[in-house]
């Protein structure tokens, strides 16, 4: 597991990414996806449904009041780099771009481990709340190169999360934020093994 945030911390949005639907080919089938996020510049608008200019390719997994946007903590791309190399899918150690496993939102200073699903990212002008893990699929051993991605993700605990936005706003790259406490229960990463579990049975 990655190392542990301190308590009663805050973070920092470091990047924002939006992404449109486009084919992908998964096992030889051509698939529609939007994983494959890029990088905004200046503020967007984040509505319930999420960011302003972001897709989803289907509704019945990914997006909704629930799963408006995406985060991934930032501090996790080094390891997933070390991944793909040691599976051979690059021979390079150059970073992966934001954006790249799909995230909406890069952050830095918050990890699974100590996030709790009902707990709020507080902007000021945007509250977001946590309200699972996510859960990869077939979509996303595609976009890193090897068929073990997602159970490398189930594993680490480097999922990242989905968030609900309880007060829309504007965001912008470099903006900090506060956690506001829920009822602290279940943590992000219990939370994914669990599902991990139920579907394992």
């Amino acid at each position: 597991m990655p190392p542990s945030s301190p308590p009663g911390f805050s973070g920092t949005l470091l990047a924002i990414q939006t992404g449109r639907v486009r084919p992908l080919v998964v096992g030889g089938r051509k698939l529609m996806s939007a994983i494959g996020k890029t990088t905004v510049a200046g503020p967007i608008e984040v509505g319930v449904l999420g960011l302003a200019g972001d897709e989803q390719a289907d509704l019945s997994v990914h997006g909704g009041l629930g799963k408006a946007v995406y985060a991934l903590p930032s501090e996790h791309l080094p390891w997933w780099q070390a991944q793909r190399q040691a599976q051979g899918v690059t021979m390079f150690d150059e970073a992966l771009a934001p954006g790249f496993l799909g995230e909406n939102l890069s952050l830095q200073g918050v990890l699974e481990q100590d996030l709790f699903v009902g707990d709020c990212l507080d902007f000021g002008d945007v509250v977001l709340r946590v309200t699972q893990p996510r859960e990869p699929c077939g979509k996303f051993n595609a976009v890193m190169g090897y068929a073990q991605a997602a159970k490398d993700m189930v594993q680490s605990g480097r999922c990242g999360f989905y968030l609900a936005v309880d007060q829309p706003g504007r965001l912008q790259a470099g903006a900090s934020f506060q956690i506001i406490p829920g009822q602290r229960s279940v943590s992000v990463a219990q939370a994914l093994q669990h599902k991990a579990w139920k579907h394992l049975r």
